[in-house]
């Protein structure tokens, strides 16, 4: 005998697949604050201050990481003047530049372009 759905039980179902789906987003929340980001330097100048990018929330959650590669440009001073995407999601970069536009390198005798990639991982 097939089941019949009214219009009761229908609403019923949406409202259990909804509450479901408030549940596990609050727990990828939760278990996605661990998060891992990484980064790599393959210039000269040491790193004296480091502001980690945000991770985007959706992102993480829908397990979307990546690497993105950065060019830097950091004054004789150590202060980062200009930063260049050379490659990564566009989300994950906009946050990397961002946040590198805040580190502070150490002081050196002209101005530098330092390589840097950050890896996005959602684990």
């Amino acid at each position: 005998m097939a089941a019949k759905w009214s219009a009761r039980s229908f609403a019923s179902a949406k409202l259990i697949v909804a509450t479901l789906c408030v549940f596990l987003l609050a727990l990828f929340v939760a278990v996605g604050s661990t998060a891992s980001l990484s980064a790599q330097e393959s210039g000269h100048r040491k790193i004296v201050v480091r502001v980690n990018p945000e991770y985007p929330d959706t992102l993480r959650m829908a397990q979307i990481g990546g690497l993105v590669r950065l060019s830097v440009t950091v004054g004789a001073n150590g202060n980062v003047t200009q930063v260049e995407v050379r490659g990564g999601n566009p989300i994950l970069a906009e946050k990397a530049q961002q946040a590198v536009m805040k580190w502070k390198f150490a002081p050196g005798p002209s101005q530098t372009v330092e390589e840097i990639r950050l890896s996005f991982s959602p684990h």
